[in-house]
Order: C-alpha cells, then structure tokens, then sequence
C-alpha cells in the first residue's frame, strides 16, 4: 500500500477545502438547512460545474472524473469538515453507483450524465427505515426488509408493459427533493419472492414526499409514500439487488467514514483553539494538564481513524471491503471529539446556537441511520468468521 497521495488527489482536496472554507461557514451552514431543500443551490452549482464533485467517481464517457472511491472519500473528508448539506452524499454514494452497476445501457446514458452535471440528483429509497440492514452494515441483507410479500415495505406489481408501486419509505436521505429516486421494492409476492430496483421521477403522480424533522438538519431525511407510482425497473428482473446493495455499503461506509474523520478533526481543531484562549485561575486552561490529557487521548482517536479510513479508501479501490470497520472507528472518533467538544467549551457549549453541537448531532445522527458502531463492528466480526469455533467464557 502506497499511503502518499497523487498530486491530483492533493489538488482535490486543497480547492475543495478553499471553496468550503469561503462558502460554507458555520451561518452559512444554519441558514441552508432552514431552506425547504435542506441545502443551498449555489453552493451545489459551484461543487457540481467547477469541481465535478457529484461524477467524481463516474466514468468519463458518462460526463463524469473518471476517479475510484478514493478520490471521492477524500473529498467527503473536507465536505465532512464543514457539514456540507448538499445531496451529495445521497446523489453520488448512493444513487450513482447503483445506476452504473445495474442500470441498462439506455438508463446510464440517459441519468448518469444528468448526475454528473449536478443537474440531476438522486436518492435510495429503502422501506421503513431499514437504511443500514439494506446496505449490510449492521446485519445479513436478506431482502426481508422489502416487505417480504407481507403487508408493509413497498410492494411491486406489473401494469401492462411497466410497474406500479406501492408502499412507504420512511428515511429517505434527501428524499424530499431528488429528482429522482430508485426505490427497493418487493415483488413476485410468495411464489418468486425477490427485491428489485425501480426508477421513480420526483414528479410522478401518486408520490407523496415530506421532508422530517431530524436530529442532524445536515443530512436531511424525508417520508415517501407510493400510492400507485408508475416506476421503471432498473435494470432486468435476474438483477442481484442484494449482492449490489451490499457491495454499496461497504463503499458507502468508505464515504462515511472519510466525512466524519473531516468532521472529527474540525471539532477537535475548534477545541484546541478555545481552551488557548480561554482563561481561568489567570491562564488558559488548554495549559492545564487534565485538559492536555483528555485532548491528546481525542487526537489519537482521531488519527487512529483517519489511518482507517485512508486505508478503507485505498482498499476499496483494489477489491477489498474494510468500510465498515473504519466507519465504526470513524463515527467512535466523531462522537468522542464532538462531546470532549462541548464539555471543553464550558457554559457556551452548551448552547444549541454553539457550532459544537452541529458536530454532536451529526455524530449522534450518523449512529441512528448506519450504526451503532458495536453492531458495525459485530457484523464485520461474523462476515469475517472472526470468532467462528471459539467458546467466550465469561
């Protein structure tokens, strides 16, 4: 393993974080969140048009970079810096890879150039909210989360030479302006029970969409209901949505675990600033010892899961899948640097108005949708055989 990064890879990273330190400030971040999509326009214009930001990891033949996931981990690591709220995360982790890998030839001809634009952007959509057990972080994908052919989840049916959908889907990143959404659905009823891909466009009749109140407003989440949805399968019905969605997760674990290594050093960062200039007793009490301590053990979590996540992002680009083990250190960092965050700031940090706690909150959001980080690493543990044969005395 090389751990060097490419003169490409470096320029990436250094325009992203200049453009996102000019445009994307702790107001600038509060006041895009309060807007009805949830981000701002022209900050998506401008990573979209002059960064190529949602076709980073998209072939050139479909307008896109032509880079792997370790470009795009890298970038996630600086949007993941300042809380970015764009649909990125949703549009090209999510979406994209799925339209490339299953989508027929007229369909990535005819979407994947609108992603890499930023004239397009995407979401999955998932029943209930099994966000994390679709993907694999946290537990065998075994399509039951579809609905099973029971009642709940979202129900496929054939009408004449389509498909009609019905069902709801209840943390949709994103999924209250996407302009498209590929919506995992069950169809076949008990006879040929399967889970299958459908393209639905955000204006179609019968789609009902609202955005949610959520603990991170950074990423927002979104209800859709499908009453009857005309939707395109993605793809043929032999199409192995499980194994695809599976490979999804890692990568998207990969992505994840980048923004919140960004995140984590951000915060440790605004920490290590305050308690310079705070003082008590006449001096600063980033000088006392307890408080050295406690940020010197922050840091080394921090470090411990940036070198996971690097090395989950150049693995992915060679064919192995480590994302969610590095997710797991990466959210434990995050979690860890925002609270030692808040505490350290004092009587300010405690505030909701205090940058921290935007930290917090997507430390603590993050957990909710593709963890907790015991189960990521339990699940790693069985998909790895790791215990197999061993009795655990207690």
């Amino acid at each position: 393993m090389d751990a060097g990064f490419t003169a490409e890879q470096d320029e990436i990273r250094r325009t992203l974080r200049e453009l996102l330190r000019k445009r994307c400030g702790p107001a600038d971040v509060r006041a895009a969140v309060d807007t009805p999509a949830g981000h701002d326009p022209t900050l998506w214009s401008a990573l979209a048009e002059h960064l190529g930001l949602p076709g980073i990891a998209l072939p050139e033949a479909y307008g896109g970079v032509g880079c792997s996931v370790t470009e795009l981990a890298l970038a996630f690591e600086e949007t993941g810096r300042r809380l970015a709220p764009t649909p990125l995360f949703a549009t090209a982790a999510l979406a994209a890879p799925l339209l490339l890998a299953l989508g027929t030839d007229a369909q990535r001809a005819g979407l994947l150039p609108g992603i890499a634009a930023g004239s397009l952007t995407a979401t999955l959509a998932v029943p209930g909210t099994h966000l994390s057990t679709a993907l694999a972080l946290t537990g065998d994908n075994d399509g039951g989360w579809a609905g099973g052919g029971r009642a709940g989840g979202v129900q496929a049916r054939r009408a004449g030479e389509g498909w009609r959908l019905y069902g709801q889907a209840d943390q949709v990143l994103d999924g209250h302006s996407a302009g498209l959404l590929l919506v995992a659905a069950h169809a076949g009823g008990f006879a040929r029970s399967r889970t299958l891909l459908f393209l639905v466009r955000g204006d179609a009749a019968g789609l009902v969409r609202a955005r949610q109140t959520a603990l991170d407003a950074t990423r927002p989440q979104a209800r859709v209901q499908l009453r009857e949805v005309a939707a395109e399968l993605l793809g043929d019905e032999e199409t192995d949505v499980r194994t695809a969605l599976t490979a999804l997760g890692d990568a998207a674990a990969t992505v994840l675990a980048g923004e919140a290594v960004g995140a984590a050093d951000q915060v440790l960062k605004l920490t290590v600033e305050y308690v310079r200039q705070r003082e008590q007793f006449g001096r600063p009490i980033g000088s006392f010892q307890a408080v050295k301590h406690r940020l010197a053990d922050v840091y080394v979590q921090v470090q411990a899961a940036r070198s996971a996540a690097y090395y989950a992002a150049w693995a992915a680009a060679n064919g192995e899948r480590v994302g969610r083990l590095a997710l797991a250190q990466a959210l434990e960092a995050l979690r860890r640097a925002s609270a030692e965050g808040i505490q350290l700031h004092g009587g300010i940090g405690f505030t909701w108005e205090h940058e921290a706690h935007l930290y917090f909150k997507r430390a603590a959001g993050d957990e909710l949708l593709f963890g907790p980080v015991h189960r990521l690493r339990a699940h790693a543990a069985d998909a790895a055989r790791l215990f197999q044969g061993q009795e655990v005395t207690v």
